[in-house]
């Protein structure tokens, strides 16, 4: 195992990773399930609190995977047998996810979550055998991991409140190991193939969405037939994702990946509030469409705002990070800033205008916000990575 080249031409996704990704999706869609249960139920903080708990540990395990290969992907047998086993510490995490809302039981996240890490570190003790140059750091990766692993496990025995401190402590920790593996030797990971990974992801991230809808559609279909109502959302909701995916790919980051380790891992580690709200925006309109039926126990307002929240959260992220890494200027980040103002205050129309017309203008504001944004740039549109 030796260290990729990171100006190597024409390099992409493989489908080993496309596999890979498929399976973190289904964690991603376990989580969103219980995102829109318990926001239906009216249980907003706890079921926000415990989605972004299990959030973190699917794009945690997801993201140092991407950068580990984008750095050494063999993709020989040992690599791809490592991979399995990642693979497999995910699908044990999906399944422990309705216990981590249902009990606030988090055994067999945790237990999916340390399979998953466990393999990583195999993975750099692998690279630190293998290539000589990039031993210091992949040894520091390797360690940091394995500490940060046991503290996980010990955090299994702490009492409420205390696994929640603990918790927020072991998240600083693994956010801190990149920093401190990479910092006095960096991994060559690619620029252009990770920019495609993360693209990759929002879109497969985008497909989970359009099949939670579209499934939630059919069965209110199926209980009473359509309705204006459903047609609605169902609009609003295919406006809102095409804009989501368009906005994302307006500007490509891949030239200024690379300027520093902190505008690195600025990018990345800002990716979970991409991801989460995306998959968020998914379970928010599968409440609308409970709120619209009556089978919800919140307002439509509030209804409203499971889908504004977290559509405002994308536009910001979005918006900050074009201006920081693509040269959009200030320009990117104004439009976003005015453009989550008007999604909020439409939320705040439901009550008057009913949930799914809310929902409706909520899709409609997001065209006319990415309309504005083309207009306003001056470069082309460019494809990411």
């Amino acid at each position: 195992m030796v260290s990729r080249d990171p100006e190597e031409g024409h390099r992409a996704a493989t489908p080993l990773e496309l596999l890979f990704d498929l399976c973190f999706v289904a964690a991603v869609g376990q989580a969103a399930v219980q995102l829109h249960h318990g926001l239906s139920e009216g249980h907003f903080a706890p079921t926000s609190i415990g989605y972004m708990m299990v959030f973190f540990a699917i794009w945690w395990a997801w993201m140092n995977f991407t950068w580990f290969a984008s750095a050494y992907d063999t993709d020989d047998v040992p690599y791809r047998l490592l991979t399995l086993l990642q693979m497999g510490g995910v699908l044990v995490l999906a399944a422990g996810v309705p216990a981590t809302f249902h009990d606030y039981d988090f055994l067999v996240v945790t237990i999916g979550y340390v399979v998953m890490r466990v393999a990583m570190i195999a993975q750099w003790l692998r690279a630190a055998a293998e290539h000589p140059e990039g031993r210091s750091c992949a040894l520091r990766y390797a360690g940091g991991i394995a500490v940060v692993q046991v503290g996980w496990l010990l955090r299994l025995l702490l009492p409420h409140p205390y696994g929640e401190v603990g918790f927020l402590l072991l998240v600083v920790a693994e956010l801190a190991v990149p920093a401190f593996a990479e910092r006095h030797a960096p991994t060559a990971w690619h620029p252009h193939h990770i920019a495609e990974r993360y693209g990759l992801f929002t879109i497969i991230v985008l497909g989970e969405v359009v099949l939670a809808v579209t499934a939630a559609m059919q069965e209110d279909v199926a209980d009473g037939g359509w309705s204006a109502g459903l047609l609605e959302i169902g609009v609003g909701g295919l406006l809102m994702i095409f804009a989501m995916w368009w906005i994302y790919f307006k500007h490509s980051h891949v030239q200024r990946l690379r300027e520093n380790l902190r505008g690195s891992l600025t990018w990345g580690y800002s990716h979970i509030f991409v991801f989460a709200s995306v998959a968020a925006v998914g379970a928010g309109l599968e409440v609308a469409i409970d709120a619209d039926a009556h089978k919800a126990h919140i307002s439509e307002v509030s209804a409203a705002l499971t889908v504004a929240v977290p559509l405002v959260v994308y536009l910001l992220l979005t918006g900050l990070l074009h201006s920081r890494f693509a040269d959009a200027g200030g320009r990117s980040a104004l439009i976003s800033a005015v453009g989550s103002v008007l999604l909020l205050g439409t939320a705040l129309l439901a009550h008057t205008l009913g949930v799914s017309s809310a929902v409706l203008l909520l899709g409609v504001l997001m065209a006319l916000l990415l309309t504005v944004g083309l207009v306003t740039q001056r470069e082309p549109v460019s494809e990411a990575g």
